[in-house]
């Protein structure tokens, strides 16, 4: 028995060599680092032909080591979170130019300096610049909101026209819920921000012209010329709103600005809408330029609505708004717009049309500068207006001392009266005759 177990080991001890050669070249060909366990343990037990221990060095080295599937491992997770953050950077980019094509943001851009103009002008003397601030973010949403539902409504129009065909909604880059959520929330969240930092006037005003915009101007733009008019309308709100935000009230000097932008955007849009005819007529758009071959009704409309635009510098100054320079530059300015306008009217061609149209683009920021350049504060309209109170004062002063003159003269006289010649004949040389009494007034 003895022998069959001593027979038995040396088996054993083969096998079990041949398995530890074996691991050791399976390890080394798949460069993983094992300490050679089995064989320790074996020669421990048996003293066959033991393997040298490793040092203490060599142990400390395996035991601080890193396994190769750890690294593999690393290097997975970091290409991962590559890609990953290189799929987030691609969307976010994705949708931010989207909603920067939504929002059609240089236009709301445009809508947002109207609106801060509106604000300094109703501020008086001390400007709320954080009130400014809000405003104007406020305004922005609401804005923005405003053109995206414009897009919604109009995914099949735009796709039929060569300006518009590459828009978020007609490329198909974004769908219309999404467009739909995003135009609900940015419409939302700017009525709220104009409700509670500036006042419910201005939110309401907000409100009202994005319903204006996006549900009456939209669909009328398929039915009826008069859109033009609807959406000079809409494009006046908004200096209002900014005067509503900063004064918390309208009155009649809040008008003056929302009447620049309304008589302003007829000759803009007419120049457009002559420009761009074949294109609004392939999307389906009823635009006067459309219904005038010869085009001088549209540009006796743009021609016209310049000449209502001289007289608002001379209201501005008559009203206290601005000192008498604005009065001098604003009509200057509107006379150069009408001059291309009326350029237009004689010679009715696309390159009159474009010249009008980049008139119009220079007329408005040049016109809002001027108007918050010249602008007078309260204390200075204060300072104006008892000046001008004074000098009715000084002069009213004036004719009553002179009147009262005159009465004090004209009292003398009656007092001294003068006798006939027959009173002094009556004395001396004819004694005989009755002298005249004169009762005594």
């Amino acid at each position: 028995m003895w022998r069959n177990s001593l027979r038995f080991s040396p088996k054993l001890v083969t096998s079990n060599n041949s398995l530890h050669l074996s691991s050791i070249s399976s390890s080394a060909a798949n460069d993983v680092a094992r300490p050679p366990l089995l064989s320790h343990s074996f020669s421990q037990s048996y003293s066959y032909s033991p393997s040298p221990s490793p040092s203490p060095s060599d142990s400390l080295k395996l035991g601080f080591q890193r396994p190769d599937g750890f690294r593999a491992l690393s290097a997975a997770t970091a290409v991962d979170l590559a890609s990953g953050a290189s799929k987030a950077s691609y969307w976010a980019r994705h949708y931010g130019r989207c909603y920067w094509e939504l929002s059609k943001a240089r236009l709301s851009m445009l809508v947002v300096a109207t609106s801060g103009t509106g604000f300094v002008l109703g501020s008086g003397h001390a400007i709320d610049f954080s009130g400014l601030c809000w405003t104007c973010a406020g305004t922005m949403m609401v804005a923005a909101s405003a053109n995206s539902l414009n897009q919604v409504f109009e995914k099949n129009n735009d796709a039929k026209m060569n300006r518009t065909k590459q828009r978020p909604l007609p490329s198909g880059r974004i769908t219309i819920p999404h467009a739909v959520t995003w135009a609900s929330a940015a419409g939302l969240a700017g009525t709220a921000l104009l409700a509670s930092q500036a006042n419910m006037l201005a939110a309401g005003l907000a409100a009202s012209n994005l319903i204006l915009y996006a549900f009456v101007y939209t669909p009328l733009k398929q039915i009826h010329p008069v859109n033009t008019w609807v959406g000079a309308v809409v494009g006046a709100i908004p200096p209002l709103l900014g005067w509503a935000a900063a004064a918390g009230q309208v009155s009649l000097n809040a008008m003056l600005l929302p009447a620049a932008l309304y008589f302003w955007q007829i000759p803009h849009f007419m120049a457009l809408a002559y420009l761009c005819r074949n294109d609004y007529a392939a999307g389906g758009f009823r635009m006067l330029s459309l219904a005038d071959a010869s085009g001088q009704k549209t540009a006796l409309v743009a021609l016209r609505n310049c000449v209502y635009l001289i007289p608002l510098g001379f209201l501005a100054y008559d009203w206290g708004m601005t000192s008498g320079w604005f009065c001098l530059e604003s009509t200057l300015l509107t006379l150069a717009i009408t001059a291309t306008a009326f350029s237009f009217h004689q010679d009715r061609t696309t390159h009159k049309a474009r010249k009008m149209f980049h008139a119009s683009l220079l007329y408005l920021p040049v016109f809002m500068s001027g108007i918050m350049f010249h602008r007078l504060s309260d204390n200075q309209q204060c300072l104006t207006e008892e000046n001008s109170e004074s000098s009715v004062e000084l002069s009213l002063s004036s004719q009553d001392r002179n009147v009262n003159s005159k009465n004090k003269l004209r009292n003398s006289t009656d007092r001294t009266q003068v006798r006939p010649p027959v009173s002094y004949a009556s004395v001396a040389p004819f004694p005989f005759l009755p002298v005249p009494s004169y009762v005594s007034s």
